[in-house]
């Protein structure tokens, strides 16, 4: 086994097209994992293994993989930029100890990188900064830099300047030992020579040396102390400083470099091993018991100590379904049995297995910082903890958002429709936002998800992996509907009926609640008027109710509901009949609180050449969107827009008509907001029909 200090746990992560699986490829042949180096625009990518992602030229499955450098044991995984897959960067970075952001030399902080900056931040993870393609035209590492500070909020450490721009890119300068590193220019990232940086760069060198290291210093007093009376610190004490600075998030040493030019991809690799943390130099994961609360222990990285393991990702192959799994503390051995804490059942590991890409290599056991495969698992999902069945305990789960569009879906022969099941099953186990749900109302099945690409995409895997072909509907809208105005009501369940009856009062206040509260109850009941064990029946009553709308049926957000005072009869009530008395006191009062249709607003950012930036922005107006701002880059304008979701449905082609194909847009869902009441009014009617028809 790798002593636990030379594991180094990272994820790749980055904009579409900033060339994150180029630069995994790169580093896995550099290690010697592959051979022959795949191009993601041949579709030949090793860690791009599904047919979607070789013809889209797209990642869409996080793949992991496992490497050796200097000594030391990668585990890495290959994350997607588009935004409708970043639930995959968002899990992978949840397992992780570091990463590396690559951005684009030309295109810089992109939305997704944005997005994925800020889970990062929010995952705590160290990262270093690669910029990418200099090679191309308009590629300024300068300026990128720039935007790291401005857009991202973040403090880059630069530690290599790049020699030349654009064709006449060749190499970098290592800031640290002020030695330029130039490559050849061939297919082989070995063929390198170390030598004195250009006489031109030798005022930016030591400009920019001179940064890193009183940035790197802050770390340590001492040396700032010595450094201040004239004493150069040693290229140790300075890495050891950086590496402290780093694992602390006070900066990200940044890099740069051409992937697919072979150039500057070793000294990231270096970064990894020198700077990102192993496993036992982050913050313990917290246990949590089976109510969601903190229990106060941790899940010390240590293979002595009870096992504690997160599931991040199921994926089904032709081997049957994979569990991807992070073991924080403890070890794993093969035909052993485990806790899953989520369903409290124990499971056996069948296999344990370390991945390459789609290739795999068995293992006898596994131990604390290591992220492998098992298989066998039959219960266990995303999220789901697996422990040591005589100490359990918990680790704090992921949490996954709602989707925002919807799509009806048909076999189109009777044959298919068991088949489609099956397959959609899996498919839900694969991935936490990918729903599946069958209308009380028509029978049919409706996949939900995070956009049209991310329900395109699942569509076209139902039609190859499992051979399900299927037709579609018009996509749906995931409407909320929510309250404006509060009422004082009050409402009385009686039913007498020979025996015993059913009897329950409420005086009660609805209100509408914060943004983003959800559903809200308090009690202000005193004196028993409603006794306290029949609260909890009031509370899931509403709580049930808010799950259909009284304007046409969608789910409520943001609204309070406070007991004020009630009655109760001896015999006749019971919670049966304080539940029915709340479910009927909200069919009573929500219609007269002014309830008001909400729908879902996208953070829309679009990329277009100059000469088009009038047409994008009339066209983003006509679909009532509302332009935040402008950004002139080098080879165009960056427009970022909130626009509601249902207006946005086929506007990448639209987009790429108005700009002759050179346009690109990216959108994420941001947030909910009223209806106009003439749009309000048509969704209402065409809901209402729809549901008749049916």
């Amino acid at each position: 086994m790798t002593e636990l200090s030379n594991y180094r746990n990272i994820g790749i992560f980055a904009h579409v097209d900033a060339g994150k699986t180029t630069t995994t490829e790169r580093i896995l042949k550099l290690t010697g994992k592959i051979h022959k180096i795949g191009e993601v625009h041949d579709g030949a990518a090793t860690t791009d293994f599904m047919d979607q992602e070789q013809e889209r030229g797209i990642t869409i499955q996080s793949a992991a993989t496992t490497c050796s450098w200097d000594d030391h044991r990668l585990n890495i995984i290959d994350t997607p930029g588009h935004v409708d897959f970043t639930i995959e960067v968002y899990r992978s970075l949840k397992v992780l100890d570091g990463g590396v952001g690559v951005f684009c030399g030309s295109g810089g902080v992109e939305p997704q990188s944005e997005t994925n900056w800020r889970y990062a931040n929010e995952s705590k993870v160290a990262r270093i900064i690669f910029v990418n393609k200099l090679d191309r035209v308009g590629a300024d590492f300068y300026r990128v830099v720039k935007q790291v500070k401005d857009v991202l909020g973040a403090n880059p450490l630069v530690m290599t300047l790049p020699i030349g721009t654009e064709d006449d890119f060749v190499g970098v300068v290592d800031l640290l030992t002020r030695k330029a590193w130039k490559w050849d220019g061939s297919d082989d990232p070995t063929k390198y020579e170390i030598t004195e940086p250009p006489e031109d760069m030798k005022d930016k060198v030591e400009e920019y040396r001179e940064m890193l290291v009183e940035t790197a210093l802050d770390q340590d007093d001492d040396l700032m102390e010595a450094y201040l009376d004239g004493t150069e610190p040693s290229v140790e004490d300075l890495k050891r400083c950086i590496r402290k600075g780093t694992i602390a998030l006070d900066f990200f040493p940044t890099f740069c470099g051409s992937a697919f030019k072979n150039k500057g991809v070793q000294n990231v690799l270096n970064a990894v091993v020198d700077f990102l943390p192993s496993p036992n130099e982050v913050s313990p994961q917290p246990e949590i018991d089976l109510e969601g609360n903190a229990t106060g222990g941790k899940a010390l990285v240590d293979p002595d100590y009870p096992l504690r393991a997160l599931a991040f990702k199921i994926m089904d192959d032709r081997y049957g379904a994979l569990t991807f799994t992070r073991i924080y503390s403890g070890r794993l051995k093969k035909g052993s049995s485990v806790l899953n804490t989520f369903t409290g059942k124990t499971e056996r590991i069948g296999r344990i297995v370390e991945m390459h890409a789609d290739s795999r290599e068995e293992l006898e056991s596994a131990q604390a910082g290591d992220i492998v495969a098992l298989l066998g698992m039959k219960n266990t999902r995303t999220g789901h903890t697996l422990c040591d069945p005589d100490k359990p305990a918990t680790l704090e789960p992921m949490v996954f958002p709602d989707p925002v569009i919807s799509i009806a879906i048909a076999p189109k022969d009777k044959a298919g429709m068991e088949k489609m099941g099956v397959a959609l099953n899996k498919m839900i186990q694969e991935d936490p936002s990918f729903r599946v749900e069958t209308d009380d109302d028509s029978g049919e099945t409706l996949i939900k998800g995070m956009g049209e690409l991310h329900l395109d995409i699942k569509v076209d895997i139902l039609k190859r992996t499992h051979g399900v072909e299927v037709q579609m509907g018009k996509p749906q809208v995931a409407y909320r509907e929510t309250i404006t105005q509060a009422v004082e009501d009050t409402y009385t369940h009686k039913k007498q009926s020979g025996g015993s009856g059913q009897y329950g009062r409420i005086d009660y206040i609805v209100e509408p609640g914060e943004t983003n509260s959800g559903y809200q109850f308090e009690s202000k009941v005193t004196g028993g008027n409603v006794p306290r064990e029949y609260w909890s029946a009031i509370e899931k009553a509403f709580g049930v109710s808010m799950e259909e709308g009284t304007l046409a049926g969608f789910p409520l957000l943001d609204v309070k509901v406070t007991l004020l005072d009630g009655a109760y009869h001896a015999v006749d009530s019971s919670a049966m009949a304080f539940e029915l008395a709340a479910k009927a006191a909200y069919r009573q009062t929500i219609p007269k609180a002014a309830p008001q249709l909400l729908e879902p607003i996208m953070k829309v950012d679009v990329y277009t050449p100059e000469d088009h930036v009038g047409d994008v922005i009339g066209d983003l107006n006509r679909r009532r969107g509302m332009i935040k701002s402008q950004e002139p880059g080098p080879t165009g304008v960056r427009v970022k827009a909130d626009a509601p979701l249902s207006e946005m449905f086929g506007y990448i082609g639209h987009l790429r008509t108005m700009t002759s194909g050179r346009g690109q847009f990216s959108m994420e869902f941001s947030h909910y907001a009223p209806c106009p009441a003439n749009v309000a009014e048509d969704v209402i009617k065409e809901t209402l029909e729809r549901k008749a028809a049916k």
